[in-house]
């Protein structure tokens, strides 16, 4: 019987996690389709592009709670810890492969699933499994994003962090080692997620946002060889 329910809980994890809340909140203020804004994804960062930084700010949350709520979920109702670890993926999975933003072709053949890049789910599942880890990864991520100023990156930096931060806890005793297994697939899901960017990022042809360091470095270099 548990197992049936420990099944449940990653099965309502995903579909949960498949709610595309930026497209819902970009389309309700402004009519926008938002995965015909720049990359197309449904998360907090091309909602902010497509319907300003209250929307961002608004999907990027709600995201966040995909993943800490299948954690709160899988803690009420299973003693499993692989399900506590397993739930969040499924969420993120859910959000990156949204099964309600099915894609066909002319023949009705499904090619793929839409959905986000799995950043803000992932720092959700962080932070469902240990809170506090939030006030860590989130100044890490703002630190990121305004030194380098690329999106992409701050985004594959979370996973990193989980890991980090779940491994000296695990080292000091203070949680299951099972719990840095969530970071190492968390940051494998975003990997896979952003290999477009990668390409991008290989080639540098990344956007780099100005008002970040590297991007004010950059600009001065520009204008230096402009002169």
């Amino acid at each position: 019987m548990q197992t049936l329910i420990d099944i449940g809980i990653v099965l309502v994890a995903y579909i949960f996690g498949s709610i595309p809340f930026g497209l819902l909140i970009v389309k309700f203020s402004t009519g926008k389709d938002i995965r015909q804004v720049e990359s197309g994804r449904t998360g907090g960062t091309n909602a902010m592009r497509a319907a300003g930084f209250w929307a961002g700010l608004a999907t990027a949350l709600l995201d966040i709670l995909k993943g800490a709520a299948s954690v709160w979920a899988a803690r009420a109702f299973s003693p499993d810890g692989w399900v506590y670890v397993i739930a969040p993926i499924a969420a993120i999975l859910g959000h990156n492969y949204s099964i309600f933003l099915i894609e066909r072709d002319a023949k009705g053949k499904i090619v793929r699933l839409r959905g986000g890049a799995g950043g803000a789910p992932s720092v959700g599942g962080a932070f469902g499994l240990w809170a506090p880890s939030v006030l860590m990864i989130v100044p890490l991520g703002a630190l990121t994003f305004f030194s380098i100023g690329i999106a992409s990156i701050t985004t594959m930096s979370v996973g990193l962090f989980a890991i980090i931060i779940f491994a000296i806890r695990a080292a000091q005793g203070a949680m299951p080692w099972l719990y840095v297994l969530y970071g190492v697939l968390a940051e494998i899901l975003l990997l896979w997620a952003l290999r477009p960017n990668l390409k991008k990022l290989f080639s540098g042809q990344e956007r780099v946002v100005k008002y970040s360091l590297y991007g004010w470095i950059r600009k001065r270099r520009e204008e230096g060889a402009s002169k």
